[in-house]
Formats: structure tokens, sequence, C-alpha cells
């Protein structure tokens, strides 16, 4: 087992690793010029549109499409993933994840944009994500076929096992307990709740997540507030230190720039997954009245999750006992240890607590970004059938693995992602950049944009957006308006 784990840290992960962080940079910087910093400017229109209501009792509101991929993102990353940054790459690790998350709006709203032009219906809904625009707006069947094997290998079996280890080793440490009869029992009973979830469908997926997901992370949010609050003159410091660390004014013992940098980016990228192509797959669930405007959605998902919850964690670390960086590998037990020395003995329970919410919620969102690209392989009930009991099965296993083990998988996994995903992405850009100057042009005009893929007739194999869907039901007068507008 150690030696697995050897390969994957050292050997896999460490040449997939050296190019992932500048592939993300400069799609980031990219997509940031060419929409001219659009995840800056639209902002406002991010809260606007997550609040936008849906026309159908049927169809998946923005809001719901936000909170599966809020689900999938908002768990193990934001508590036990940023401790195990910090804990390797030290207070530097945070600053890297900060740009990330910046950087990746932008490429965060290219591909989930492009998810909403190219989604195809299902009953009252819709599903899509990188398989089907790579495969109607390139062509390129072969690339979404590899895609769609890897994003359900990577988010319904990996991942899944990574949160299953996450939520074992906090009950392990609020128990004191860590013998493999307690970890085995934990993972059965995760187990069994996930399938009685994943059997019920998307609905059941949204109704679950639209509640789990806003209620734990914000009650986790007040939390981290609190210790903010009562440690308030060591913050300058706190932020002094994030801010040197990271371009190495000042150098700390065990942790280097290039670990603050490297672990900084991979845990930035497992939380918010901006580039890797998952976000689409829920983005593409939701009825709205133009592609643009889930985009901005999933941008504001990718704020939500790093620049404020997986900010929270680093403040209560970063708060709390500084222990020697990049000596010893902790996760989701680092950071409950901190937060016990702010505000007493049940930080350790409540961090148990809320990571068992946010996590369970992130098999049931991971679960979902699969599906849909299981359904697109094939559309056979058996095979889904068959999939969804791996899908249970790697949850009961990623409670028995080691900590090493599945976070070093989950890198290699996801590191696969960005490079297939961005093959496809940086080509079609060009497709989204044309979404986001039809929207501007309504909003120039004072509309609330609405779309009709006759406004960009030149855009092919777009089965949706014919002005059917009773969120779109303006988009004749809103044509009719810009070529008026044209002439």
């Amino acid at each position: 087992m150690e030696a697995i784990e050897s390969f994957l840290a050292d050997t896999v992960n460490g040449y997939l690793w050296s190019v992932i962080p500048f592939l993300l940079i400069g799609a980031g910087v990219y997509f940031g010029i060419r929409t001219i910093v659009v995840q800056i400017r639209y902002v406002p229109d991010m809260f606007r549109a997550v609040a936008e209501p849906t026309a159908g009792a049927g169809n998946i509101s923005a809001f719901k499409a936000f909170t599966i991929s809020a689900a999938s993102r908002v768990g193990t990353g934001n508590v036990a993933g940023v401790a195990l940054a910090i804990s390797i790459g030290g207070p530097g690790a945070v600053f890297w994840m900060w740009m990330i998350a910046l950087l990746g709006g932008a490429t965060a709203f290219i591909e989930s944009t492009l998810a909403q032009l190219w989604k195809t219906p299902e009953g009252d809904a819709y599903r899509g994500g990188p398989a089907y625009y790579m495969t109607r707006g390139l062509g390129w069947k072969w690339l979404a076929v590899i895609f769609a094997v890897a994003i359900s290998i990577t988010y319904g079996l990996v991942y899944n096992a990574i949160q299953t280890n996450s939520i074992v080793e906090a009950l392990g440490t609020s128990l004191q307990q860590d013998s493999l009869g307690f970890r085995a029992l934990v993972g059965a009973v995760i187990a069994l709740l996930t399938a009685g979830i994943i059997f019920g469908g998307l609905q059941r997926i949204a109704s679950v997540t639209q509640i789990i997901v806003p209620f734990m992370a914000g009650a986790y949010i007040i939390v981290g507030v609190l210790v903010v609050a009562l440690n308030f003159s060591e913050v300058p410091g706190m932020i002094a230190d994030i801010v040197t660390h990271a371009l190495g004014i000042q150098e700390i013992a065990g942790a280097t720039v290039g670990a603050a940098f490297m672990h900084g980016m991979r845990r930035g990228l497992f939380s918010n997954e901006a580039g890797e192509g998952s976000a689409p797959n829920a983005a593409a669930t939701a009825t709205v009245s133009h592609p643009v405007k889930q985009g901005l959605v999933q941008t504001l998902g990718v704020y939500f999750d790093t620049l404020l919850v997986c900010s929270i964690t680093a403040f209560i670390i970063l708060l709390g006992p500084q222990p020697e960086y990049g000596v010893e590998v902790a996760g989701a037990s680092f950071t409950q240890e901190a937060l016990a020395a702010s505000v007493g003995g049940w930080g350790v329970h409540f961090v148990t607590f809320i990571l068992f919410f946010l996590a369970f919620s992130s098999i049931i969102g991971n679960y979902y970004l699969a599906q849909a690209n299981i359904q697109y392989l094939t559309g056979s009930t058996a095979w889904m059938t068959v999939y969804r009991l791996l899908v249970v099965a790697f949850v009961f296993v990623g409670a028995i693995g080691s900590l090493a083990l599945v976070w070093n998988l989950g890198d290699t996994f996801a590191g696969t992602m960005v490079v297939i995903n961005l093959v496809a992405v940086v080509p079609l850009g060009g497709v989204a950049i044309k979404l986001l100057k039809n929207y501007a042009a309504q909003k120039k005009l004072g509309l609330d944009p609405v779309f009709h893929r006759d406004m960009l007739p030149e855009l092919p194999n777009v089965e949706c957006w014919d002005g059917t869907d009773p969120a779109t039901r303006h988009a004749p007068e809103r044509l009719a308006a810009l070529r008026e507008r044209r002439g």
C-alpha cells in the first residue's frame, strides 16, 4: 500500500502537477482577458441570476443547479482539504487557493455557459456537460467518451471515497476511535444512506442539496466568524503570514514556497473545481432564460466555495496553535483541534457534525455529476444500476482506505480531468464570448436577457433554446429588438 501511495505522490502526481497549475493559470488569464474579466465585472448579475425563479413546477431552478454543484464543491475540500494544504504548504497555500479561485472564475463561466448552450432535454429538466459540448460543439465524440469515463470514475468513485474517508477521520477524532471495525461500521451506514438517495433520481438529489448545503455552510461560516472575532487582534498578522509565505518573503521550516504553491493549487482545484469540467454537468440542468446566466451562477459558486468557505477553514487553523508545517500530513483533525483551541472542546464535535453533512451532500452531488455522463455513454438502466452499486461500494471502501491513498488518487484524477476539459474549452471559448456579447447587448437595451438559437444561427447542433421553454418565452421580442438595433 505504501508503495502505491509513493508511486502516486512522487511519480504520477509529481509529473502531472508540474504542469496542471500552469494550465489552470494560463486558461484563467486567457479567458479573463477575452471576457474583459467577466468574473469581476458581472458580480451583481451573479446574485440576480442565482435568485431568478424558474418557470414550471418540474424544472430545476438556477438556485437548485447552484446547490447541486455546491454540494459537490462544498465538502471535504473545504474542511479537510484546506487543512491538508496548510499542514504541508504552510500559510502561503491559502494565498494560492485564492488566486486559483479568482482566475478560475473566468474558466468556470466559460465551461458552464457552454454546457447550458448544448444541453439536452430530460423530462421537465435537462442534462449536459463537457461530453455534450465536446460532441456538439467540436464534433469530438472520441474525446467526449474519454471525458465521460474519466468523470464517472473521478466523481462517482474516487472523490466519494475521499468524502467518506474524511467523515470517518472526523468521527474518529470526536469519539477517539480508529479501529477497522469502527471505520467499516461508519462506511456501511454512509453507504446505505447514499443508496437511499441516489436511487431516487435528480429531483430528490436537488431537494436534499438545496436544504443541506446552505444551512450547513451557513452554520460553519457563523462559527468561523466567531473565531475571527475572538482573535481579531491577530488577523492582520495572519494575513501578512499568508502573503509573505506565499511569495517567499518569509520562509518557515518544513514548508517552502513551492509546497505552498503546489498544494494551494491542488486543494483549490479539488474544492472549487474550476476548469475541471464537473460543475458544467450541474449547470446544464437549470432552466434559465439565457446561457450566460448560469455561467455567472457557477462563477459565484467558485467564489462561495473558495473565497468564503475555504477561507473560514484557513482562518480557524491559522488563528489556532501553530504547528511545524511541512512535517506531518493532517486533514479534518487539524481543523478540529484548531477550532477547539479557540472555542473549547465542543469545536471538535461541531466540525464533525458540519463535515458529515457537507461531505454527505458532496457524495450526492458527485454522484449526479457522474450520472449525467453515464447517461451520455449508455441509456441502459441495467448499466446505470451497476454504476450506482459501484458508487455505494466505493463510499464504503473510502472509509477503510488510508488518507494519503485516497487524496493522491483524487489529485491524479483531478489533473487528468483538467487536461481533457481544457483541450475542448479553449477552442470553444469564442462561442461563450459571443453569448456574453449577446447578453450584454440586451442589458444595454434595458432588457432582461433571453436567448433564442436564431440570435446566433451559426452555432451548430443547438437542440434547445427554440423558444418553447417557458423561461425563454420572450425570446422572439428580444430577437426583434436586437435586429432593430443592428438595423
